[in-house]
């Protein structure tokens, strides 16, 4: 190493330090060659991850299956609603007196049969009323007795004095005395008896009252909404300072055996429908499941306000998974061919619990419209596999509104593009949006 000395000149101040430690000139080398090795692992993956960045973004959506109904039926679809599970009975149950709730017998879920008492208002006074009239009744009873033993004896003192007129023994003026006694005792016998039937009548009422503090379910069913509890004062015309439950209503039981759809069809669709067509109910929470539904009833009037028209759908094998109020999608099917419409109707017994359609044949493919292109001619779709675009050649068959069936290309859950660009390349990178 050159260092300064302290004295000569510029060059005698110059000189090498035999000393000092030999320089490690092989240490920058070695950094600049590990530099190079990790660029070089880096990059594929760094151009990989560029590429994907750079992969145009696509919407995806997986094919589906349809298992064609009993008998092999592949009917198409005509229309599609959506709406509200209903039970096509339901009542709100209330009170026929006004009182406080002394008893409920009934939560949120409990099945009731019909005449079964739900629920009990106090009746105290009526009980009170109804112990008044049977004792009534029991006091009119024994007036009553009394009335015929005074009678009887009356008639058999008139028998006497005829007895004795017909011997000349006893007067005209004591005869017609003991006929008017007579008389008499039959009268009162009479107004015992009257007295007796509106006691009795008294008491009908009194038993009547007591009957109508009781609440019965008017059908079987299931409660599915509690509307008061036990000690509030409740009325015919709603529960005391709650303007919210109208009509006294203090529960709602609904008949769950028959589930129905209630949708709204627009004015203009309303033509595609008829009598008893076949329909596929599906609920939002349960889309993997599929229940046999009919046409039950096209509503009379529409709505002018906004043009539609309500409509009935039975959801004929319903199982647990239904409940009323639960949002579902009705798909309308043409009648199949020598099959009266919906075919052979499968109840709940028949249908088992699965909630899904009886197999009748093949499963049917199907895919949305927007994910076929046409390529020289040939329907193709583009199908999503590793990242990369798969060019594959399928046969269509019928359309079913926004879906179309595959006939051969094409298995069930394959994730296929939608809207496939027009330069999309087999074996091209791709990315799903928002991924």
């Amino acid at each position: 190493m050159a260092v300064y000395t302290e004295s000569g000149g510029d060059l005698a101040r110059l000189r090498i330090d035999r000393d000092a430690p030999a320089r490690r000139r092989w240490v920058p080398w070695l950094v600049l060659l590990l530099f190079i090795a990790i660029v070089a692992a880096m990059y594929p993956s760094a151009r990989s991850y560029v590429a994907e960045r750079r992969a145009p973004e696509v919407d995806v959506l997986r094919a589906t299956q349809v298992i064609p109904s009993a008998g092999g039926s592949t009917a198409r679809p005509v229309l599609v609603a959506t709406g509200y599970v209903v039970a096509r009975h339901s009542s709100d149950v209330g009170v026929k007196v006004g009182g406080r709730l002394s008893r409920i017998a009934f939560e949120e879920g409990t099945r009731v049969r019909r005449g079964a008492v739900i629920a009990e208002i106090e009746h105290a006074d009526i009980d009170a009323q109804l112990e008044a009239a049977r004792r009534a009744v029991a006091e009119s009873e024994a007036q009553l007795a009394q009335m015929i033993a005074a009678r009887d004896e009356d008639a058999r003192n008139v028998e006497r004095q005829r007895a004795l007129a017909r011997d000349g023994i006893t007067t005209t003026q004591a005869l017609t005395a003991a006929e008017s006694a007579l008389a008499v005792s039959q009268a009162r016998v009479k107004s015992s008896e009257a007295a007796i039937a509106s006691a009795r009548a008294r008491v009908r009422v009194a038993e009547e009252a007591l009957e109508n503090t009781n609440v019965r379910a008017p059908f079987n069913g299931v409660v599915i909404k509690k509307r008061a509890e036990m000690g509030e004062t409740v009325s015919p015309f709603g529960v005391a300072g709650q303007a919210s439950r109208e009509g006294g209503a203090i529960a709602t039981i609904a008949d769950l055996a028959e589930l129905e759809v209630q949708t709204e069809v627009s004015e203009n669709s309303v033509a595609k429908l008829g009598a008893a067509m076949p329909a596929e109910v599906k609920l939002n929470a349960y889309q993997d499941r599929a229940y046999r539904g009919r046409l039950r009833q096209i509503f009379p009037s529409a709505d002018r306000a906004k043009a539609i028209v309500e409509v009935r759908v039975s959801i004929l094998d319903a199982d647990e998974h239904v409940k009323p109020e639960m949002t579902a999608s009705v798909t309308f099917q043409e009648p199949s061919e020598g099959a009266g419409g919906a075919g052979r109707a499968v109840g709940a017994g028949e249908a088992g619990r699965t909630g899904a359609l009886d197999p009748g044949g093949p499963p049917i493919v199907l895919v949305s419209k927007r994910a076929i292109a046409d390529r020289n001619g040939q329907p193709v779709v583009w199908v999503m596999s590793a990242g990369r675009a798969q060019r594959r050649a399928v046969t269509l068959g019928p359309d079913r509104l926004d879906q179309v069936e595959i006939k051969s290309g094409l298995v069930p859950g394959e994730a296929v593009i939608v809207n496939p660009p027009a330069t999309l390349n087999d074996g091209a990178v791709v990315r799903v949006k928002g991924s």
